[in-house]
């Protein structure tokens, strides 16, 4: 290695305890990184200064940033990005993809069963109690034939990559999964700063996912429509992900609207235009589940649109994601995916779960009472990274508040074993250098009538604060570009 080679890495300090996606144990580059690594090495440290404040005002002047939000107030950020992309080669890829439809398919499969038959419940794998007491499971939805047939049209499946050099699904999201834009603008941005890196590296497109998804979406069109309208439905500017609405809506050449821009006639939707009305056979919606209807849910909802429902019900209009979806990705019917995945598909799951203690169990309550500093205690329903308490880095009085917040309401947590997360090397603003940071995987599936589609790269995401195995954006992570390569 050259002496500028040197220089960009020369601080980084390798943990052996921790798996590094990029190192053997040895301390050797792997093969597929090495090109990568001798690349980068040709940058100056003030070479990489100065590309990634140019990557950042590209992403500012795109309008590419989210909504934290806090106590107090909320906050508009830009999302962060680290120029050092991460590589998955064919055969890890090839385990990911067929993980991810799995578990898509499983899923749907079982939505289908808990709204109408309830099989898997009278056979007694997963206990009822468990699905009516769940925040997302709607009454509303029993009966119902969603168009096509589909629930989770979009699922977004967190994956971990362990000590073990194993894949893990942290949790699955099927209610309004977000961050597929942050892929496609990774990639934008990576090329841009560094175009002459892609030269070297056959790495798959991710920017074919608009189109993927809006001919997966017609698929699941209402009965009788032959070429149906479109839109993306939105809560509005203020929305933590409106960037990603607006984006989506943009590249799938749809129209991005707001509850106020549809009308219910006769149960049917329309789209209000200077030409009059259209009539509206598709919504990709991102307005959760109790402000889609105010009729039907909550009534004080301004985001959403009166008669919404009633026009699902009669089957006149597609909702993707269906409503309810999210009684699937609650937290403690993941514990139940191995068995989810047996019952519906005669499989065994392609991707392993973290191991999870139901604290609702009361011999595992009584396990994770005891042993909160050894565990990541997680809320059922809650996104984003929100309300998760990592044992080893609380205070005894911390635990102590956990413990009594689990103990008051057992059914709302979950706990699980410390993973170690695998790390990547990643630019650190503060200290001008690379460092180990802890990453995880979403990846994207969308399921049609008769077929589906996983996005060959997904959003890799990086906790920036050192040792911060929560790798959310509302937490203060960011993300990377994910090349999957092609064989």
């Amino acid at each position: 290695m050259g002496t500028v080679e040197n220089q960009i890495f020369s601080s980084y300090e390798r943990n052996p305890d921790l798996y590094d996606e990029i190192y053997k144990k040895q301390g050797e580059i792997k093969k597929v990184y090495k090109k990568l690594f001798e690349l980068y090495g040709e940058h100056s440290i003030e070479d990489y200064v100065n590309l990634n404040t140019k990557a950042k005002s590209s992403f500012f002047n795109q309008g590419i940033t989210f909504q934290v939000y806090g106590k107090k107030e909320t906050q508009e950020k830009i999302f962060p990005f680290d120029l050092f992309p991460r590589i998955i080669d064919p055969d890890e890829w090839e385990i990911i993809e067929k993980g991810a439809i799995q578990r898509s398919k499983a899923l749907n499969l079982f939505l289908w069963d808990i709204y109408h038959d309830k099989n898997i419940i009278k056979e007694g794998i997963v206990p009822l109690d468990l699905i009516i007491s769940s925040d997302n499971y709607l009454d509303q939805m029993v009966g119902i034939d969603p168009p096509g047939g589909i629930y989770n049209h979009i699922s977004g499946t967190d994956i971990i990559k362990h000590n073990d050099g194993n894949y893990y699904v942290l949790e699955d999201n099927i209610r309004c999964p977000s961050g597929v834009s942050y892929v496609i603008s990774n990639r934008t941005a990576l090329k841009r700063a560094l175009f002459g890196v892609f030269n070297h590296y056959q790495t798959y497109s991710v920017t074919n996912y608009a189109e993927n998804l809006l001919d997966l979406l017609e698929t699941a069109k209402p009965k009788g429509i032959d070429i149906p309208v479109t839109v993306v439905l939105t809560p509005g500017m203020y929305n933590s992900a409106f960037y990603e609405h607006s984006y989506l809506a943009k590249t799938m050449g749809v129209e991005l609207v707001e509850g106020r821009d549809l009308i219910v006639e006769n149960d049917f939707v329309y789209m209000k235009t200077i030409k009059g009305l259209i009539k509206v056979d598709i919504i990709y919606r991102r307005v959760d589940d109790a402000f889609i209807d105010p009729l039907e849910f909550r009534p004080d909802s301004a985001l959403g649109v009166p008669g919404l429902f009633a026009a699902y019900k009669k089957g006149n209009v597609t909702l993707a994601n269906a409503p309810g979806t999210g009684v699937a990705d609650d937290k403690a019917v993941y514990t139940y995916m191995p068995q989810i995945i047996k019952y519906y598909l005669n499989e065994e799951p392609i991707l392993n779960n973290v191991h999870t203690y139901h604290c609702s169990r009361p011999d595992e309550l009584e396990f994770v009472l005891e042993h909160i500093d050894e565990l990541v205690i997680k809320p059922v329903d809650e996104a984003g990274g929100y309300g998760i308490s990592i044992g080893n880095r609380l205070t005894a009085e911390e635990i102590e508040t956990v413990r009594k917040q689990v103990s008051e309401s057992p059914r709302k947590y979950v706990a699980q074993p410390i993973m170690s997360l695998s790390v990547h090397p990643t630019y650190i603003e503060e200290s001008q250098s690379f460092e180990q940071r802890h990453v995880d995987l979403r990846t994207f599936t969308i399921l049609g009538k008769d077929n589906e589609f996983v996005l060959k790269g997904g959003l890799t995401r990086v906790a920036l604060k050192k040792g911060n195995l929560i790798v959310n954006s509302s937490q203060g992570g960011g993300s990377k570009d994910t090349w999957v390569l092609k064989n």
